[in-house]
């Protein structure tokens, strides 16, 4: 594709104008439900020892009482909170019988905790579950992290509140599959708290992550993972009551899928992204070069067999481009070939060579197509096609000169909303806006008639 939506990555090696001195920000909980009491083994509640809150106090099992020490809340940024404070791995270690205890809430991988359909919580980065230790139930049983073996000691049912998601499919979270991209590599990204207040929109996903020309991943290929302008802005969309997806990807490399020489080192890269931010959501952008080579495709889909049977709560959105009938079936057979499910299959269905006619019917055309295949590569009814289908379409002039109007959105929502797609976004928070002195689309506005958010806004009221 040629730009703006290509320039998104071509804008790599850039410079990017600097936000000021950053430093990483503790990430603060996007919104929280109370789940607590937690009961394990012997019917036991998962219990801060003596109410303390300082730093290390113990996590233990002990008779359910009611209190405040045993009132747990799940947020949506993976923590489980006690008192104030969040459980927590000691020093983020990944070793059998570790212990866990109350620490400050610090947005560090040793906090984050995932529910799973077999009444487990798992720390996503050691791997492993929250077990009561040597299978006891006595009052004062330590709790710590170990390898998940389905034993008693690591079952735990919830009680007196709202249960966390088992898993995380879009159709069950549609902010989820409402997100935006927002992109920090050029077109002067608003500040997202900004479009939040304005529109309501909760969710953004944040794009991209490359390879470093190893099977590292970096934003761009260059920006830091963690501690700098992306990883603040992530903290700030929290704090404001949100969350993110990760966008890996896009339209020019270099590709991790590329880069990385196997399924296993690729699907380590993608679970590296995973942890260090405690996603809930990743989105696959498979474009260029990547989509067209079995090889890669191939490399893709077994990575992320991996990512799915290790991350159960995470959903996962593949990516790319389609033409007015819908999506070339290739990637989608073979995934299906090879036993790889995800939350989203989602077509960009725009740059079609379609200028001056109506991109919402078009859209509305590809979707079906892309429905059809995702029903004919699994064996699915056209419900279930649906569920597991997206758009990911352009807001204003697109790269070919196409025009996609609020109006052309408005007739996307009414048909993601009437088949309960499991995505519909856009590309990008950065245009949604008009531009100044009779512009015509570029990095930062559409180039159509709009107030500023407008397509933010539609995309805001999808139910699912």
């Amino acid at each position: 594709m040629s730009s703006p939506r290509l320039r998104r990555s071509l804008f790599a090696t850039t410079a990017v104008a600097v936000l000021g001195a950053v430093t990483a920000v503790a990430m603060s909980t996007a919104s929280a439900a109370t789940i607590g009491p937690v009961t394990g083994i012997g019917g036991k509640c998962v219990d801060v020892a003596g109410a303390a809150t300082a730093n290390g106090t113990k996590i233990q099992l002990y008779t359910c009482n009611g209190t405040a020490a045993q009132r747990v809340t799940f947020g949506d940024d993976g923590t489980l909170r006690v008192l104030g404070k969040c459980l927590d791995v000691a020093a983020a270690s990944t070793a059998n019988g570790t212990k866990v205890q109350l620490w400050d809430c610090n947005g560090t991988v040793a906090q984050r905790w995932t529910y799973s359909a077999a009444k487990e919580f798992t720390n996503p980065n050691a791997g492993k579950c929250l077990d009561a230790t040597g299978q006891s139930s006595a009052d004062g049983t330590q709790l710590q992290i170990w390898a998940c073996g389905g034993t008693a000691n690591q079952k735990w049912t919830i009680g007196g509140g709202t249960t966390p998601p088992t898993s995380n499919p879009p159709a069950s979270n549609p902010a989820m599959g409402a997100a935006p991209y927002a992109y920090l590599g050029w077109g002067n990204l608003p500040d997202p708290r900004t479009i939040m207040t304005a529109t309501g929109v909760k969710w953004f996903t944040m794009a991209f992550i490359l390879s470093n020309g190893a099977c590292d991943p970096l934003w761009d290929g260059y920006r830091p993972l963690l501690g700098g302008q992306d990883q603040t802005v992530i903290n700030n969309i929290r704090g404001a009551g949100g969350n993110v997806a990760v966008s890996f990807g896009g339209a020019s490399g270099p590709w991790l899928e590329q880069t990385c020489s196997s399924a296993s080192t690729l699907a380590a890269a993608y679970q590296k992204v995973i942890n260090a931010y405690g996603l809930k959501a990743i989105d696959i952008d498979i474009e260029g070069s990547v989509y067209n080579n079995a090889t890669l495709q191939q490399r893709t889909i077994d990575a992320l067999k991996t990512v799915k049977a290790n991350n159960p709560g995470v959903a996962v959105y593949v990516t790319f481009p389609s033409d007015r009938n819908g999506p070339d079936a290739t990637m989608i057979n073979r995934a299906a070939a090879s036993g790889l499910t995800v939350d989203a299959w989602t077509i960009m269905p725009f740059d079609f060579g379609a200028a001056g006619q109506n991109m919402g019917t078009l859209t509305v055309q590809a979707a079906e197509g892309l429905k059809n295949t995702i029903k004919n590569g699994y064996g699915y009814t056209d419900d279930q096609a649906y569920r597991h289908a997206g758009i990911s379409s352009m807001n204003g002039i697109t790269d070919v000169g196409e025009t996609v109007t609020v109006a052309d959105f408005r007739t996307m929502l009414a048909y993601a909303q009437q088949h309960h797609l499991a995505r519909f976004t856009f590309w990008s928070a950065n245009r949604d806006r008009p531009c100044t002195g009779g512009g015509t689309g570029d990095d930062t506005c559409s180039g159509v008639s709009q107030n500023a958010w407008d397509f933010t806004r539609i995309i805001a009221q999808y139910q699912g």
